[in-house]
C-alpha cells in the first residue's frame, strides 16, 4: 500500500522528561527531541501520567490521595493534553502531529493491528507524525489483565502483547512498520557494566544471528538492577523487550535523552547500540 519506510521508532521514558532536581519537566529535552523529529519517525512517549501528576500538584498544591489505580488514569487524562501540546509547539510546524492513543487489542487482534499499521504509513506519507502512548485514561487494568489471560489460553504458545509499559509498546510499533531502528531514550547512557561507573558503558554489542545477540543479552542482564520509578520495568526490561526488535531486523540503540536526536542516529554520542550482522 505505502512506499514510505520507517528509519524509527524512538521511544522516551517518563523519568527522561523530567528533571529530578525540582521535580519539573525538562523543557530542553522536550523542544531537542521533538525539533529533530520528522516524518519517518514514530515516538512512543511515556509521561502523561507524571506530567499530570505534577501540573495537579503545581494548581492544587498536593496529590490526589485515594485509588492508585483512579490516580493513575486521572494524572494520565490531565498530563495527556500537556504533552501533545508541547510535542506539537516544537515540532518543525511544516509536519502535522497525530496523537495515537493505543491499546494491548491493536496489536493482538490482526484486524486492529493491519488498522494501526496503515494508519502509521498514511501519517508518514502525508508529511505528519505519529506521537503514540499507551491508553492509560481509559484502561481498567483489572480489566486489561483479564483480557491478557483469555488471550493466552485462546493462542496457547502463540505471541500475547500485554503493553506492559512504553518499551513493550515501542518493539511491537517498530515490528508492526519495519523500523529500521528503535531508539529509546533514557535518562542514562545506555547499560552499564557497573552504573556507578560512567567508564563502564557497553557502546556496541553485536551477533551473527539471533541465537548469538540473544546470548549476549542474557550475559548483559546480570548487570541490570532496579528502575527510575515505581511501576517502571528498568533496564533489563528494556533489554529483554530488544530481543524481540533484534530477531525481526530492527537495530536498537539505548541513549540519554540529554543528546541530540540527531546526533544519536548519526552515532556522534556515547550510547549502547546493539545489532545482528
Amino acid at each position: 500500500m505505502a512506499h514510505f519506510t520507517f528509519d524509527a521508532v524512538v521511544k522516551i521514558g517518563s523519568m527522561a522528561l523530567i528533571r529530578k532536581e525540582d521535580n519539573d519537566l525538562d523543557y530542553n529535552i522536550i523542544s531537542r527531541l521533538a525539533n529533530d523529529l520528522r516524518p519517518g519517525y514514530i515516538l512512543v512517549s511515556s509521561g502523561a501520567a507524571e506530567i499530570g501528576r505534577i501540573d495537579y500538584m503545581k494548581r492544587n498544591g498536593s496529590e490526589l490521595k485515594g485509588d492508585l489505580e483512579e490516580i493513575k488514569t486521572d494524572y494520565s487524562s490531565q498530563g495527556q493534553a500537556i504533552l501533545m501540546g508541547l510535542y506539537r509547539d516544537f515540532i518543525d510546524p511544516k509536519y502535522s502531529v497525530r496523537q495515537m492513543l493505543v491499546e494491548h487489542s491493536h496489536f493482538n487482534e490482526p484486524e486492529k493491528a493491519e488498522h494501526l499499521r496503515k494508519l502509521f504509513f498514511r501519517a508518514a506519507n502525508q508529511n505528519a507524525i505519529p506521537i503514540v502512548n499507551y491508553n492509560d485514561p481509559v484502561s481498567n487494568e483489572e480489566t486489561r489483565r483479564f483480557e491478557i489471560a483469555s488471550l493466552r489460553q485462546n493462542k496457547g504458545d502463540g505471541e500475547v502483547v500485554e503493553c506492559v509499559d512504553n518499551d513493550e509498546t515501542a518493539v511491537v510499533v517498530s515490528q508492526l512498520v519495519g523500523a529500521e531502528r528503535l531508539v529509546i531514550l533514557t535518562s542514562t547512557e545506555g547499560i552499564y557494566k557497573d552504573p556507578k561507573d560512567a567508564s563502564t558503558l557497553i557502546e556496541e554489542v553485536r551477533g551473527s544471528s539471533a541465537e548469538e545477540i540473544d546470548a549476549k543479552i542474557d550475559e548483559m542482564l546480570a548487570y541490570c538492577s532496579g528502575a527510575s520509578r515505581v511501576g517502571a520495568n528498568g533496564a533489563k526490561a528494556k533489554l529483554m523487550f530488544a530481543k524481540r526488535a533484534l530477531e525481526n531486523g530492527t537495530d536498537v540503540v539505548i541513549a540519554s535523552a540529554a543528546h541530540r536526536l540527531s546526533d544519536i542516529m548519526d552515532g556522534k554520542v556515547r550510547c549502547t547500540r546493539l545489532m545482528i550482522d
